[in-house]
């Protein structure tokens, strides 16, 4: 039975998988190599988006085929051929010269026995749809001169837009948009989704988006692409710990949220409330003396609250190995007492969280998370900003000065600290230092509130308590703040969002 839960386990993973663009290649050249062809991966490349053409687009409609000269070009006209046999009327522009297009992408130029004309001059005003066969995912500079303009005509036309891969002038790796994109209604991609379907702001300008199977199989995919994969709960699920019929609430976990003083209560215990909603067995609240009253004086009452006005006073709380996890940060302040109590978390045996305030404590002296996140599990969770003053711009851009994707810079920041990182936003990116990342897609813009991140906290800290590994856990809560503010709805506030959390939760 194991060997099954595992094996059900690594075909969900699978399935998640994104490619980036060098893996999408990898995944290529592995199956030619294997005894595809080039030309038949076209072919079913081409026939995918023409099918998807002909179930949205009216029958016999008129269709604008635009395309580039190199493999998406190929696919846009092997789509047009296909079309064109299916009684379509078809338009088709080349951007570019027809004498330099290569290998498989002219054999299928070669193919289309209809009229090529320059891009342009085609008109697609009136045409029912128009196909975006430019540049696909590997786009690697700006787009300008006649290919700019080309864009932005195909943008201002208003028809709805299909696009072969990607929009063209999204970048397949960032979602970075590379001087003008296409704006699509729809997307039809091959094998797996590419990180910029998911980043933003790529990801707002794909449309719906289809990914076809062209044969490359499971195997191929998963040697080509080990560590990245979109955020969803099969890849997590099986990794989140279930009391047994005989568990007690030790045996649940023990969150402890470590607070600051008068003027910050409720962010700490929003951190706490997520932590009981999302599964720990208890959760305490460590308040200096001066904030005892007010904490006291709000419920809910199955929250614990404990002195520690000091860092000594946090030593002795952890120094109780029940109480396994810690979230730092909320509120907590900035003074030299709260720095000491951040050291004294991270040299702690318990599982941290370190968000909002211990972000800014630690930013002069990131060398201290690595040797905590080698002894037991260690998440940061910085928006963009904490992120900048975290790092101090030490991954924004790569040794040729180009700047780095969402997801690599997650990826180095989880590497240098040895701490999973979730480097949040509307494309939050969770990265552990093994290599392993996932984006996440389920935020709606309305978690953008304040509060919200208070609560994600907790629940990463309620996951960890209960004996989820780091990745999973700050996958898992990711997922779960997303979803429990989906079923919210807009005018939500971070107070209503833990005990939809303890709903998301119980489904799981």
């Amino acid at each position: 039975m194991p060997n099954m839960k595992a094996t059900r386990s690594d075909e969900a993973e699978t399935a998640l998988r994104l490619l980036s663009v060098a893996a999408m290649y990898e995944a290529d050249r592995a199956a030619i190599a294997a005894g595809t062809t080039g030309a038949a991966l076209m072919e079913r490349a081409g026939s995918a988006v023409a099918a998807r053409v002909a179930a949205i687009a009216p029958a016999g409609g008129r269709i604008a085929v635009f395309c580039g000269p190199g493999a998406n070009g190929g696919d846009g006209f092997v789509a047009a051929r296909l079309l064109r046999e299916e009684g379509f009327s078809i338009s088709l522009g080349l951007l570019g010269d027809a004498a330099d297009i290569k290998g498989d992408a002219r054999a299928a130029r070669e193919s289309w026995t209809g009229p090529i004309a320059a891009a342009a001059s085609v008109t697609h005003d009136s045409a029912d749809l128009v196909i975006d066969a430019l540049f696909g995912a590997g786009l690697s500079r700006d787009l300008d001169g006649e290919a700019r303009m080309l864009v932005e005509r195909i943008n201002a036309s208003g028809r709805p837009v299909l696009a072969v891969d990607l929009p063209s002038g999204v970048s397949g790796d960032s979602g970075a948009i590379r001087g003008v994109a296409i704006r699509a209604a729809e997307t039809v991609t091959f094998v797996r989704r590419k990180p910029g379907h998911l980043l933003l702001p790529g990801r707002a300008l794909c449309g719906t988006v289809t990914v076809a199977d062209i044969g490359i199989s499971d195997a191929v995919v998963d040697a080509a692409s080990p560590a990245l994969f979109a955020n969803a709960p099969a890849l997590w699920r099986a990794a989140l710990p279930s009391p047994g019929i005989d568990a007690h609430k030790y045996a649940r976990g023990h969150l402890l949220v470590v607070a600051g003083g008068i003027e910050g209560v409720g962010a700490p215990r929003l951190s706490a409330r997520a932590g009981l909603r999302a599964g720990a067995g208890l959760v305490t609240i460590a308040a200096p003396e001066e904030a005892l009253a007010a904490h006291a004086a709000r419920g809910p009452d199955a929250l614990m609250l404990r002195r520690a006005s000091d860092a000594a006073e946090l030593r002795a709380l952890l120094a109780d190995p029940r109480r396994n996890a810690v979230v730092l940060g909320p509120a907590l302040g900035l003074d030299q007492g709260a720095r000491r109590k951040a050291d004294v978390a991270l040299a702690s045996g318990a599982a941290c969280v370190l968000d909002a305030d211990a972000l800014t404590l630690l930013s002069d002296k990131i060398d201290s998370i690595a040797p905590a996140a080698g002894r037991k599990p260690v998440v940061l969770t910085p928006h963009e900003g904490e992120f900048l003053r975290l790092f101090r711009g030490l991954f924004d851009k790569d040794q040729n000065g180009i700047e780095r994707s969402k997801t690599d810079r997650a990826a180095a920041a989880a590497a240098l600290t040895g701490a999973v990182v979730v480097l949040k936003g509307a494309d939050t990116v969770i990265a552990a230092p093994d290599g392993r990342a996932a984006i996440n897609e389920n935020a709606p813009p309305w978690l953008a509130t304040a509060g919200s991140g208070d609560v994600l906290a907790g629940t990463v800290g309620a996951l960890l308590a209960r004996g989820a590994p780091g990745f999973e856990a700050a996958c898992a809560a990711v997922w779960i703040h997303g979803e429990a503010a989906r079923r919210l709805g807009a005018g939500l506030i971070a107070d209503d969002l833990p005990d939809e959390i303890g709903r998301v939760a119980a489904a799981l």
